[in-house]
């Protein structure tokens, strides 16, 4: 992988931004790295919010409306949105391309994650994009204009940003394996402060992210493997 093939790929995605607050500037400072370290230096705008003065959840549903908003008033068909907690992992140029090439062409695909929670995983017509049922976190998407304008018209009745995509999307995808993660610094989300103690105690949500998309890709290998492990506990107690 280098920066310039990175670059290149990227370059087919209309507009990219990241949200973030404008009293976290160590956040935006570390998402500028990131953006940095996989050739999308320059491709994102900010997009600075205030803290909503009642509730987070609402701001956090605004804002993410705002930049979909702000992707389709620019014409944007494709429209690439980052949280200001996300970091990289791993990133194969060749893969990615053909994800983006496979999403793009399929009509029935209206969002791509890249990187999420999910309840569970099917294959698709391409190894490194896999369709999911979408949980939760949005720290990575990729959306076509369809589900941007039906997000944007979504008025706030108090659902979590999450549960709203998840209402928009249909037959939601993801990368396989994901190449975005949300970071361990503490959630300004005020109501999810106590989940991140839980969630460090795991490991920490990149962990998290690993061990989903991995338990979903071989479900039905790790029932198998369970399954013969009581077996054979079983019959070692009979005999």
């Amino acid at each position: 992988m280098t920066r310039t093939e990175l670059k290149q790929i990227w370059a087919r995605i209309d507009r990219a931004y990241c949200i973030s607050l404008d009293d976290r500037k160590d956040r935006q400072a570390s998402a500028q790295d990131q953006f940095a370290r996989v050739g999308l230096n320059g491709r994102v705008a900010f997009f600075i919010a205030q803290r909503h003065p009642s509730d987070c959840e609402q701001g956090i549903v605004e804002s993410h409306q705002t930049c979909l908003k702000m992707g389709l008033e620019a014409g944007a068909r494709h429209i690439l949105v980052f949280e200001d907690d996300v970091m990289f992992g791993k990133i194969n140029a060749r893969r990615l391309a053909e994800s983006l090439d496979f999403f793009m062409n399929a009509d029935d695909r209206p969002i791509l994650f890249l990187g999420c929670l999910s309840s569970g995983s099917r294959t698709t017509e391409t190894p490194g994009i896999r369709g999911i049922q979408y949980r939760c976190l949005t720290h990575a998407y990729l959306v076509k204009r369809s589900i941007a304008r039906q997000v944007v018209d979504t008025p706030w009745k108090g659902v979590p940003f999450d549960v709203m995509l998840r209402n928009c999307a249909s037959n939601p995808v993801a990368l396989y394996p994901s190449i975005a993660y949300q970071s361990n610094s503490m959630s300004d989300n005020s109501r999810h402060q106590a989940l991140d103690i839980i969630r460090r105690l795991f490991g920490g949500l990149r962990f998290i992210q690993i061990v989903n998309e991995r338990y979903h890709r071989f479900r039905y290998a790790v029932i198998a493997a369970h399954l013969l492990v009581i077996g054979a506990v079983i019959l070692w107690i009979l005999t």
